[in-house]
């Protein structure tokens, strides 16, 4: 009774995540000019529309710029501080962690609020760099995660046997711990690029008159002009996300992989 019970609840919360984004995605692809469900025929056209206008690849490009930065800023500085945490925090370890995963859980519109006023006095407001900074705070945490779970794992006495053998603390984190850890730290920085790409509120706060995100024209267009063309962007948005989430589920299988001892 207990399994029954448990795979009618997850298929339950299956449906409650997934319904919308099946009713929205059909949409796509539907020959009316406005949002219909069921679909109107079929027809790619809002696609090539899409593509097809330079205020939408401008966006477009200007999320990609973003998300690739904001990926190489929140891979770095998150490596570097799940390995401090791990191999020298001491007793503030705790304490460090749970300020670096704040973001998580503290609502968007309220960092969003914050990065706002602060950007403003700071000159940042409506700039690349201030874009980049704001996404990496909320995507450094999931870096953190994803290389802390990969660095629990690796033998610290590694790390001194290389240095016993004259090399500095540097080598022998890149010789020997980074090798081990890659496929996590490339987990961690699909992670952040996806989740800078799909940003919308903070994008929201931080726009400037010429340069916006995706996510912030898709409003844009949803308050004067909703037509089909948002849901082609939906569901390119979404294969994208589907493909991360494949790339970083067999990075993880790889990571867990190179763990195992040999032999097994």
């Amino acid at each position: 009774m207990r399994p029954r019970l448990l795979d009618a609840a997850v298929a339950a919360i299956l449906a409650f995540v997934l319904l919308p984004i099946l009713i929205v995605l059909p949409m796509a692809f539907s020959e009316t000019t406005y949002l219909a469900f069921p679909p109107k025929g079929f027809t790619t056209q809002w696609f090539h529309e899409f593509f097809d206008d330079r205020r939408w690849m401008g966006a477009l490009r200007f999320s990609l710029e973003i998300a690739a930065a904001t990926a190489f800023l929140a891979t770095l500085v998150g490596t570097m501080a799940a390995y401090a945490l791990l191999r020298g925090a001491g007793a503030i370890g705790t304490v460090f962690r749970a300020l670096l995963v704040g973001p998580i859980v503290v609502p968007h519109i309220a960092l969003a609020v914050a990065l706002y006023l602060f950007f403003q006095r700071t000159g940042l407001g409506g700039t690349r760099l201030g874009y980049v900074l704001a996404h990496a705070v909320i995507a450094m945490p999931f870096v953190v995660l994803t290389v802390t779970a990969a660095l629990a794992s690796v033998d610290p006495a590694l790390e001194d046997a290389a240095m016993i053998c004259g090399a500095s603390r540097f080598t022998s984190f890149r010789s020997v711990t980074l090798p081990l850890i890659l496929p996590n730290v490339v987990s961690g920085a699909l992670f952040a690029f996806i989740i800078s790409f799909d940003e919308p509120v903070v994008a929201f706060f931080l726009a400037g008159i010429r340069d916006k995100t995706l996510p912030r024209m898709m409003f844009d267009d949803i308050e004067q002009n909703l037509t089909p063309v948002i849901p082609a962007i939906a569901v390119l948005l979404t294969g994208l996300s589907v493909a991360v989430l494949i790339s970083a589920a067999l990075l993880r299988r790889l990571s867990r992989k190179n763990a195992a001892p040999a032999g097994e």
